[in-house]
């Protein structure tokens, strides 16, 4: 019995992944629009820079980490909207036996192709922004893991305004405050090699960060969805 409540419980997964992956690639720029603002916003940094300018390593991380933060909340609000819309949310509520984990799977997936992807392009984007090459892991660890809290604490603030037809700014209200710490530590993390501090402390914070989002934010996600859908 034990063993079928597994298979069950894995086909489930692997059913809900594959749904959700036929239908980003249906609306493929939902996958290359983020990364090409990030690329654009790197690209103007860089020739917003005279070249009588030294260039500050510690802005750069900062300019690249605002870029970073701006392209995962650009992308929040299709997280939840498309299913809503068609009204294939309420039939996830009605029909799924463990609603928390569509809702988990979904808040993966923008982060695998916003956070994870923007992880991956770090040594490029770096290189673009003039960072000296032993920051690049730095910069690296610090995108890999705070871009878990921006995806998860990003999914909290989508739920809630999913339901507006202009949530854009109330979106805005609701989850920019919550990436403040995500940005601190992110920054400290990134910037240590260059000012010749540990980075580990910092580093630390922002996976604590990460791993509570990761832990309690689709709870509140779907508890978000379910106000809206009450209110719709």
């Amino acid at each position: 019995m034990e063993s079928y409540a597994l298979r069950w419980f894995d086909a489930m997964i692997v059913t809900i992944w594959k749904r959700e992956w036929r239908a980003i690639f249906r609306n493929r720029a939902a996958i290359v629009n983020p990364i090409a603002f990030l690329l654009l916003g790197v690209l103007l940094f860089n020739l917003s820079l005279t070249n009588s300018e030294p260039n500050n390593s510690s802005h750069a991380i900062g300019m690249l980490w605002l870029l970073v933060l701006i392209t995962s909340f650009l992308s929040l609000d299709s997280t939840f909207r498309r299913d809503f819309e068609n009204g294939l949310l309420e039939q996830i509520f009605v029909v799924a036996e463990m609603p928390f984990l569509v809702i988990f799977l979904k808040v993966l997936i923008h982060w695998i192709l916003t956070g994870f992807l923007v992880s991956l392009l770090s040594p490029l984007l770096g290189l673009l922004m003039g960072l000296p090459s032993e920051m690049f892991l730095n910069v690296f660890a610090s995108l890999l893991v705070g871009t878990v809290a921006l995806s998860f604490l990003g999914a909290i603030g989508a739920s809630l305004t999913v339901g507006m037809g202009r949530g854009g700014l109330l979106l805005a209200l609701l989850v920019l405050p919550l990436y403040i710490p995500v940005l601190i530590f992110g920054v400290d993390v990134a910037q240590s090699e260059e000012l010749g501090i540990s980075g580990i402390p910092a580093l630390y914070w922002l996976l604590f960060v990460s791993v509570a989002s990761l832990t309690l934010a689709p709870f509140a996600a779907l508890l978000g969805l379910k106000i809206s859908l009450s209110m719709d």
